[in-house]
């Protein structure tokens, strides 16, 4: 390993720190750049019309000469799901295992990117070396198969990563975290830790995945209808629950939600699930089935709109809808911001008849550990420097907390924002200023072409609409030949407000005629009279601002 390189190591986010979702960290030395994992997140309730938002790159585009290699810890979209844009900017190669590979295949052959892509499979065991950096891995138990931790050597130390992770004493697949290999790393000596911090809040330690089999079990023994369960698309450790449920009361499944039925194919593929081939039908046969003898396994635990289950449940879904006497269990707890549609939806289910079962423990378990799991994996690794990650900023100061409690030093512990670089000299850490970072928003085939700017507007249109001013002028004579026309969308309802809108009208003509007598020509001007006069009488009038849009041709 050439050591003048990596004499000083930066490290910092572009993404996950002081939010839950879109996770990117980075690893530099002077002459190369180590990326772990690529996620995107759902937006938030005022970006109106964004579909989804990955991390700013741009630092890693300007250096992308540098980039040796990009690391996935685990399969989920809010690790991976940032990657097909990613690649379009910087050919690195992806590392992940055999699941996560999978699933980033199927993301890429979406987006049309699978041959360029340089995709390499490694394991819980595999020591690889990117770059100069040598790299271990270490198996961890999480709500998904195959997700590991990363060790990467320095020649300062140590820097860990923990992924996401919880200590699970009985786990479905019965692959537990790997304690033996951290305490190996620990005793080794850990320069840096990064430790993820989703449950930094909740005490004690949270509950196995395999209890929650034990409660769905319960609720397939106990329904006397149809049965409808709705989980995260990639939690296979509770899709194989559901069908283990199913086959034991020989109900038949039926999966609805294109996100769940790619993620049960691949995962059948590469032998993470088990089921027999027959337990499976079609959405369009449930309806002449006995419902004692059916189930319906689908995507919509955090209320979305356009999910599976709230179209069902709306009666918009083109094969199924939720019915009276139905059971309905939500295997999932609404993410931070979801509660509202969350609510919403389980209080419609109500009304339709159904009977909902959510909130429970006994139906489902956080894949994230709680305090006392926190603690061990700080006692396990025992590091010098700490930088709680992958949560929001009172995640993090409660797992600050918690560090200083397990022996850290509260000026070894950095609470990072995004882009914040920590710099290690001689094995000390300082704060080292800032990277660009922020949110690139992705709206249809659009990346990062909605701003600030764009939001603005869809948010005033969405609170008091839009007026739009037509008027056509005489080129020759500067007089109004036709208009002004006012046409309103989401402002009033002009039918019934005939009064304001002819008022409105004449003082848009006045202030034209006003203009042209002075011998004012320039539209921009004629423009900004328009909108300043309406604006002021339409507030007067009614205490609303709508975005006011002057159209001024000439004939």
């Amino acid at each position: 390993m050439a050591k003048q390189s990596l004499d000083t190591i930066r490290v910092f986010a572009l993404g996950g720190l002081g939010e839950l979702g879109k996770n990117m960290y980075v690893v530099e030395t002077e002459e190369e750049i180590l990326v772990i994992d690529a996620g995107w997140m759902f937006p938030e309730d005022d970006m109106l019309g964004v579909d989804v938002v990955i991390p700013d790159i741009s630092y890693l585009v300007q250096n992308k000469e540098k980039v040796r290699g990009i690391i996935i810890t685990h399969g989920h979209e809010d690790h991976i799901g940032a990657l097909a844009y990613i690649l379009r900017k910087i050919h690195a190669p992806v590392y992940g295992t055999k699941l996560t590979i999978g699933l980033v295949e199927d993301h890429l052959k979406e987006k049309g990117l699978r041959k360029k892509a340089d995709l390499r499979q490694i394991h819980g065991e595999s020591r690889i070396t990117v770059g100069q950096f040598p790299i271990h891995f270490f198996r961890v138990t999480h709500s998904i198969p195959d997700s590991v931790g990363i060790s990467i050597e320095t020649p300062q130390g140590l820097i860990v990563h923990t992924g996401d992770f919880k200590f699970d004493q009985n786990p479905v697949d019965g692959r537990y975290t790997d304690i033996d290999k951290l305490t190996r790393i620990g005793k080794r000596g850990v320069l840096c830790l990064l430790s993820d911090s989703t449950n930094a809040e909740i005490p004690g330690t949270s509950p196995s995945e395999t209890s929650t089999g034990y409660g769905i079990a319960e609720m397939f023994q106990e329904a006397q209808g149809r049965i409808i369960v709705t989980t995260f698309a990639s939690n296979v450790h509770r899709i194989q629950q559901v069908i283990n449920a199913a086959q034991s009361e020989q109900r038949k499944i039926a999966v609805v939600g294109h996100s769940i039925n790619k993620v049960i194919e691949i995962s059948q593929k590469l032998g993470y699930l088990h089921c027999p081939d027959d337990i499976f039908v079609e959405p369009s046969e449930v309806e002449n089935m006995d419902p004692a003898n059916t189930a319906v396994l689908c995507t919509g635990s955090q209320g979305e709109p356009m999910s599976a289950l709230t179209q069902m449940a709306k009666g918009s879904h083109h094969e199924l809808a939720v019915e009276k006497g139905d059971t309905v269990v939500i295997a999932a707890n609404p993410k931070a911001g979801n509660e509202k549609s969350v609510s919403r939806l389980i209080d419609f289910l109500y009304q339709l008849g159904a009977e909902v079962i959510y909130g429970r423990e006994n139906v489902h378990a956080s894949g994230h550990g709680f305090q006392e799991e926190l603690m061990l994996m700080l006692n396990l690794l025992r590091p010098t420097h700490f930088i709680p990650v992958h949560g929001e900023f009172r995640m993090q100061q409660a797992h600050g907390e918690l560090a200083e409690t397990a022996g850290v030093s509260p000026d070894n512990t950095f609470l990072l924002d995004k882009g914040e670089v920590v710099e290690f000299t001689n094995k000390k850490a300082k704060r080292s200023g800032k990277v660009p970072s922020g949110n690139v928003l992705i709206d249809g085939l659009g990346v990062g072409d909605v701003g600030n700017i764009v939001l603005r507007d869809r948010r005033l249109l969405s609170e008091d609409g839009i007026l739009v001013v037509v008027v056509t002028l005489n080129k020759k004579s500067t007089g109004i030949v036709s208009g002004p026309d006012i046409i309103s969308r989401g402002f009033v309802y002009v039918r019934e407000s005939e009064e304001l809108m002819e008022e409105a009208n004449t003082k848009v003509k006045t202030t034209l005629e006003k203009a042209l007598s002075e011998n004012v020509k320039e539209w921009s001007t004629l423009k900004s009279n328009i909108r300043d006069v309406l604006s002021r009488f339409l507030y007067e009038k009614t205490k609303r601002r709508p975005m006011i849009l002057p159209i001024i041709m000439e004939v």
